[in-house]
């Protein structure tokens, strides 16, 4: 019964992964090269104009209208815990998704943590005094360039584009990476900058990591796609459940959805097939 089971379940698997295309995403799409350019020529305007810390008064009082809690659940989406439990959650229904996710955080990654030692720019607590600073959640004091939670909302939203031909969706899309960078102005811990400069970021690793999961299928074929899964869920218990080191009106929203993808990953790869597998055999042992 359990060969027969594993046999089944690996079938099925392939079965699932096997309708998945070989080319880029389906509108694939230089449109998303636009967008990092005009990121990064904010980031750049900002910088030449007003310095590095140009645009940040204006835009962290946002944070001083009441109330504050919605800033936080926006800012929470950004954090790649969060980023990684989505992705899990829709890993079964878009493998292929999945697979461009996965090596566009890793270029996201580099991206991010080669620039922040290397700038090791501090961030708006360490510079101004509390009385001119809107500080929403836990301080940080250094590694602000570039924003690491901009990059990583870029990268999973660009993604997200590549794969829709809906271009109202794919609008949205770019506006909801905006105001998620938005918020971590507003909550105090970046400068304009950091976040334009993470847009840019985000949405170059995007457009590669897709473009290369079109062109290396290893993360869309079972055993890859399995691995991936298993690390990716581990990530989600071990690291996105604590929920640490989040403002605690957001640490639900992050813990709901950790445990949304655990759930949903356990009956795709799990409880489904078996049902499915159980209900097939009376009809198998009658032939």
């Amino acid at each position: 019964m359990a060969e027969g089971f594993a046999a089944f379940w690996w079938q099925d698997l392939r079965g699932a992964l096997a309708p998945v295309p070989v080319a880029v995403g389906p509108c694939g799409d230089r449109v998303l090269l636009g967008w990092a350019g005009l990121s990064g020529s904010i980031a750049l305007a900002l910088y030449l104009l007003g310095g590095y810390h140009a645009g940040f008064a204006l835009l962290n009082s946002l944070g001083a209208v009441q109330p504050q809690w919605p800033w936080e659940l926006v800012t929470v989406l950004g954090d790649e815990r969060t980023v990684f439990a989505l992705a899990l959650l829709g890993s079964r229904r878009n493998p292929r998704l999945f697979w461009a996710l996965a090596l566009a955080a890793v270029l996201g990654t580099l991206f991010t943590h080669s620039l922040k030692p290397l700038f090791d720019a501090a961030r708006p607590p360490a510079v101004l005094p509390a009385d001119a600073l809107n500080l929403i959640g836990a301080g940080h004091r250094r590694g602000s360039f570039p924003s690491g939670h901009s990059v990583t909302a870029a990268l999973f939203l660009g993604v997200w584009f590549c794969f829709s031909c809906n271009r109202w969706l794919r609008l949205g899309l770019v506006i909801l990476a905006a105001e998620i960078a938005l918020s971590r102005v507003v909550v105090g811990v970046h400068w304009p900058v950091d976040v334009a400069a993470g847009l840019m970021g985000g949405f170059l690793a995007a457009w590669v990591g897709t473009g290369l999961s079109g062109r290396w299928a290893w993360g869309a074929q079972p055993a890859g796609h399995l691995m991936l899964v298993a690390a990716v869920g581990l990530f989600v218990v071990w690291v996105t459940l604590p929920a640490s080191g989040v403002s605690p009106g957001a640490a639900w929203l992050l813990r709901g959805i950790g445990l949304a993808a655990l759930a949903v990953s356990l009956w795709h790869y799990g409880l489904s097939p078996w049902w499915r597998w159980r209900k097939r055999r009376p009809t198998a042992g009658a032939g």
